[in-house]
C-alpha cells in the first residue's frame, strides 16, 4: 500500500504548521522548506482548510494556522479523508472483473490487513509525530524560533 503524494504533502503541511505554533506561514514558505510545487500545496491547503484542520487567512496579514490542536488531529481520520479510496486490488472497485473473485480469497486478507493498517493510524495523533522531535524537525526546517503552541 502506498498513500498518495497528496497525502504526504498535507501531512508536512500540518507538521509544519504545528511546529510555528500561533505564527503564521504562507504556501511559499512551505514549499520552499520542502521543496514542492506552490500549486500542488495550494490544492492540499484548499482541501485541509475545507476539512476543518487549517484555518487560512488572506490579505496582508494572512497565511495559514492550524485550526485544531496537533493533540486532536487524529492520522487515521485525516487518512481516510484525504485518500481517494483504497482499492488495493481490483476486486475492491465497483468495475472488478476478475475472473477468480468468488472463489478468491485475497480481497478478504487484504481488507483485514488495511483494516489492521488504519487502526495503527487511529492510535496517533498530529502531536505524535512531534514528540521528542520538535528540535530536530525545526532545525531540519530551518525555522527561526521555537514555536508557540496553537
Amino acid at each position: 500500500m502506498r498513500l498518495t503524494h497528496f497525502t504526504d504533502y498535507s501531512l508536512r503541511v500540518l507538521i509544519y504548521l504545528a511546529l510555528k505554533g500561533e505564527k503564521r506561514s504562507t504556501i511559499a514558505d512551505i514549499a520552499e522548506r520542502f521543496s514542492i510545487s506552490r500549486n500542488h500545496l495550494m490544492k492540499v491547503v484548499q482541501e485541509l482548510s475545507h476539512c476543518g484542520y487549517i484555518t487560512a487567512i488572506r490579505g496582508k496579514h494572512g497565511g495559514l494556522l492550524l485550526q485544531r490542536v496537533p493533540e486532536a488531529i487524529a492520522l487515521g481520520e485525516l487518512i481516510r479523508q484525504l485518500e481517494n479510496g483504497f482499492t488495493l486490488v481490483e476486486c475492491f472497485s465497483d468495475n472488478n472483473q476478475c475472473a477468480i473473485t468468488p472463489a478468491c480469497q485475497l480481497r478478504f486478507i487484504l481488507q483485514d490487513a488495511l483494516n489492521a493498517f488504519l487502526e495503527v493510524l487511529d492510535r496517533y495523533t498530529l502531536a505524535d509525530l512531534l514528540t521528542h522531535q520538535e528540535p530536530a524537525l525545526i532545525k531540519l526546517l530551518q525555522l527561526d524560533a521555537s514555536p508557540s503552541k496553537p
